[in-house]
């Protein structure tokens, strides 16, 4: 997921140069191909899309959000009508040291409960933005009688999911979202 407005970075996160070469969105991606499966880049925003498409990955799918652009609930939601009866990886752009070995923790730990949502925890807290998400019918319906009631926040809906933390490597799922967060970064 990119479709933020990165208001806290003051530019646009998912174009921020990487040191690894490219930008985030372009890492993210990378990091997501290689774990061999379908990706769908789901964003607001045409450039992001424009970009994605020039890796020329053969697994990737890209999405333009349509409006109204409400955050990442309305946004799973979306996903999850489009993608029934999947196991969906939800990873979002601002994490900048995110690999595969990461990733491949979180998938792996979410193939042994596949009907509970598995979400990212750096020790200290969950990031639900990186997470597994069923879109079983359970799932979506739950979502949709959230999102029908005007709820928008991601966390008052996952508090009465059935849902499980993995633990991964606190740097490497650091959420990146400000200017002084950025500069604090070590070097990845």
């Amino acid at each position: 997921m990119s479709g933020g407005a990165s208001r806290r970075m003051g530019q646009d996160k998912a174009l921020l140069p990487h040191p690894e070469g490219g930008c985030w969105l372009d890492h993210t991606l990378l990091q997501l191909a290689s774990l061999q499966a379908p990706i769908t880049l789901f964003s607001r925003w045409p450039q992001h899309l424009m970009r994605a498409k020039t890796l020329a990955l053969p697994q990737l799918q890209t999405l333009l959000e349509p409006e109204p652009w409400e955050g990442p609930l309305l946004a799973l939601h979306r996903l999850m009508s489009l993608l029934p009866d999947q196991r969906l990886l939800l990873c979002p752009v601002d994490m900048p040291a995110l690999n595969s070995d990461v990733l491949q923790a979180l998938s792996q730990a979410a193939e042994a409960e596949p009907e509970a949502i598995h979400l990212a925890h750096d020790g200290t807290r969950c990031q639900p933005l990186l997470g597994v998400y069923p879109s079983d019918t359970a799932s979506r319906r739950s979502l949709a009688s959230a999102i029908a009631t005007g709820e928008r926040r991601l966390q008052t809906w996952l508090s009465a999911a059935r849902c499980r933390s993995v633990s991964l490597d606190a740097t490497a799922i650091r959420n990146v979202n400000s200017a002084d967060e950025l500069a604090q970064l070590p070097r990845l």
